[in-house]
């Protein structure tokens, strides 16, 4: 008996005769836990996606980054990361208040490698991290239920050329996003948003 695969998933392994391939994996690459490659890993990077889902079932995926060290996994089953100034959406992390199952694909597009990690997030405005984190708004933190690396065979080569100097970092002061200075945009900004601030 699976514990991860559902009826449709396993309509399409049999049409295509992956079943037992798909059990294998589930056997020897499926994990309920971060090794401490996976940690060291994740804290290297300075990007991931984010998928989540309304209550309704409605997903969303959103893109996360930072500098290196934005993700940390604290322990095995841990994994936590900032949210910082956005659009004041709250996309994901409102979804993640209402359904708090999400998933985290973590990509290194340099040396081809991806790690997926399933699990149950929670929002944290008090949360012991937010001082690690310059400019973090609250931190998500989720618990890990699934890990597991997939093929990195269709990963694209890229090489980093520059870092977004919007990412907040300690003792210096982001600039302004051009959106924020926009005519439908610069009226209905936060009190105290720094573009409104430096509008003043």
């Amino acid at each position: 008996m699976s514990r991860i695969y559902h009826e449709g998933q396993r309509a399409l392994q049999d049409t295509f005769d992956t079943r037992r391939l798909a059990d294998r994996i589930e056997q020897v690459i499926l994990r309920d836990r971060l090794t401490a490659d996976d940690r060291a890993f994740v804290e290297r990077l300075d990007l991931f996606f984010l998928a989540t889902a309304d209550e309704a079932g409605r997903p969303n995926c959103s893109y996360k980054g930072g500098d290196p060290g934005f993700v940390r996994a604290p322990d095995e089953r841990t994994v936590a990361f900032p949210s910082y100034d956005g659009n004041g959406m709250y996309v994901s992390t409102g979804n993640v208040v209402r359904n708090p199952h999400v998933g985290l694909l973590f990509i290194d597009f340099e040396r081809p490698r991806r790690l997926r990690v399933n699990g149950v997030a929670q929002v944290r405005q008090d949360d012991e991290l937010l001082a690690a984190f310059p400019g973090a708004q609250f931190v998500v933190r989720v618990q890990v239920r699934e890990v597991f690396d997939n093929c990195p065979r269709y990963i694209h080569k890229y090489r980093l050329e520059e870092r977004s100097a919007f990412v907040p970092r300690a003792g210096q002061q982001a600039p302004v996003p051009n959106w924020k200075r926009s005519a439908w945009a610069c009226d209905v900004l936060p009190a105290g948003d720094p573009a409104g601030a430096r509008k003043e």
